[in-house]
């Protein structure tokens, strides 16, 4: 099936481009996507390889349109395939926010800028119908950790009554997300899928395609409480009064002040947290992306965190609690 997907992918290029061109493999996601370097004589592209029936492009490309829109910084594009699940993109290069967090550059011009955007995003119009993000799907994405974290990487198979009290327990928290006021949401606005294209700002956006109508706070938890990023907490404070003082008032009006604003970020990151370490779980043995594993210990500490500020005892969420069992 690989030489297959090869094969067609390289006929693709031989029809699209003009003369020789050289492909190099570049760090995959956490999806079926596949992403190459292509260097012709004319410059550099990002080739998208989103097999059907796996992934679907067209959706990649309603986005990327209300993104453009929006006036938000995205890849410029040069052929598509929705058939094939090829595109072939404008190449912001390698320097992700994460690069710069590890290099030990000064964030705040960053901030600035991923603030402004997400602000442009949330006051955006979609022009399309876009999935709920609801107390149903949360309870959904909780459950990954259950089904893949506890079992495959703690070595606890929940029961049935485990599994309804720990949906018991977390009511309160999704509850309350879910009560919050609903923008447009990225989903995924972290450090890896932010990029410096050519090292310069304003940043560019990648992976937006599974964008949903979802809580204000959202995005701001991904992007301060990032499961690659452990940001001192005084500066993640100071980034959401940051945020908070920009809402239109119709938004900040739906908090008593900026300390329940804030408080409620925490409560959405922490759903996130909890998501993210079943998701890495499940890619490392479904998927086989055994790398994911070394995001869990990270991701376990923000989590903590956040439980200790919400007064959420062990006694309570006990499975929370539990450790990997190789810890």
């Amino acid at each position: 099936m690989k030489a297959e997907r090869d094969l067609q992918r390289k006929h693709w290029l031989d029809d699209t481009l003009d003369g020789a061109y050289q492909v190099a493999p570049l760090a995959g996601d956490a999806s079926f996507r596949r992403y190459f370097r292509v260097e012709d004589s004319q410059r550099h592209y990002v080739l998208m390889d989103a097999p059907p029936p796996h992934e679907d492009v067209s959706l990649f490309l309603a986005v990327r349109s209300w993104f453009v829109r929006a006036g938000i910084r995205v890849s410029e594009m040069f052929a598509e395939d929705l058939e094939q699940g090829f595109l072939l993109m404008e190449d912001f290069g390698d320097l992700t926010w994460a690069g710069c967090c590890e290099a030990a550059a000064d964030m705040d011009p960053l901030f600035v800028d991923g603030l402004r955007q997400l602000h442009l995003l949330q006051a955006s119009d979609p022009e399309m119908a876009l999935p709920l993000f609801d107390v149903a799907r949360m309870r959904r994405e909780c459950d990954l950790y259950l089904d893949w974290y506890l079992p495959k990487v703690a070595g606890l198979e929940p029961t049935a009554d485990q599994r309804e009290q720990f949906h018991h327990a977390l009511s309160d928290s999704v509850e309350s997300i879910a009560k919050l006021p609903l923008v447009p949401v990225h989903l995924d606005y972290h450090s890896r899928n932010l990029m410096l294209p050519a090292g310069e700002l304003p940043l560019g956006m990648i992976d937006y395609q599974d964008a949903v109508m979802g809580p204000v706070t959202y995005d701001l938890a991904s992007l301060l409480y990032d499961c690659y990023q452990d940001y001192p907490e005084a500066q993640r404070r100071a980034w959401s009064r940051h945020f908070f003082e920009a809402l239109p008032q119709d938004l900040a009006a739906s908090f008593s002040g900026f300390d329940d604003w804030h408080r409620k970020l925490r409560i959405t990151a922490l759903q996130r947290h909890i998501k993210a370490i079943g998701i890495f779980g499940r890619l490392a043995h479904r998927d086989g992306k055994k790398q994911f594993l070394t995001e869990i210990p990270l991701t376990r500490k923000h989590l903590r965190e956040e439980m200790q500020l919400l007064g959420m005892h062990r006694e309570q969420f006990p499975l929370l609690y539990t450790e990997p069992s190789n810890s």
